[in-house]
């Protein structure tokens, strides 16, 4: 069995290092797909909806696998050549005034737009009395992640690192997003 893992793991790195945006992106798909199979199971669903397994893993594939690929590659250019305690600190400081208020916005509109088909008017009820909860939970959640990401992992494993990390936290966004579907269920 470990050999299996081993070779696995080889071939991942090789294709890290051949088609980076590409593995990314398909790494972040399938980890988005494996946290909403995971959150509809908590969330008491019989039937696995692939619909919204597929949309969700699309968001991972088009949008946050990529997105994360260019951030950290943006992020190297603009702390080029400096380390240290500070400098990570800077880095998790404007990722969490710019990126984190960004993608927690986006995935609410994605999920309510597209995954559950609303209405924009009650997307957006549902982001305005939302969004701000979930926002303050990401800033006590994120900067510790991102203080590990950036102090200990190699550039080119920060998405993979990035994006474990996001599937527990899409456990969490999905079913916040679902609690007022749910509830009137």
């Amino acid at each position: 069995m470990s050999e299996i893992v081993k070779q696995s793991w080889k071939k991942y790195l090789t294709a890290l290092q051949l088609h980076p945006l590409r593995t990314k992106a398909i790494t972040a798909g399938v980890l988005v797909g494996c946290s909403d199979v995971i959150a509809q199971k908590i969330s008491g669903v019989k039937r696995l909806q692939f619909r919204r397994l597929l949309l969700l893993m699309l968001y991972g594939f088009a949008y946050s696998g990529p997105f994360g690929h260019f951030l950290h590659k943006l992020m190297d250019v603009i702390f080029q050549g400096k380390k240290g305690n500070k400098t990570v600190a800077k880095k998790v400081l404007l990722e969490q005034l710019t990126t984190s208020p960004w993608n927690n916005f986006f995935f609410m509109m994605y999920y309510g737009l597209v995954v559950e088909g609303r209405p924009w008017g009650l997307v957006k009820n549902k982001v305005r009395k939302d969004y701000p909860s979930i926002q303050l939970t990401a800033w006590k959640f994120w900067p510790i992640v991102g203080w590990i990401n950036y102090q200990y992992m190699p550039l080119q494993f920060r998405v993979l690192f990035h994006s474990f990390v996001a599937s527990c936290w899409a456990i969490f966004l999905n079913l916040k997003a679902r609690s007022i579907t749910t509830k009137k269920a």
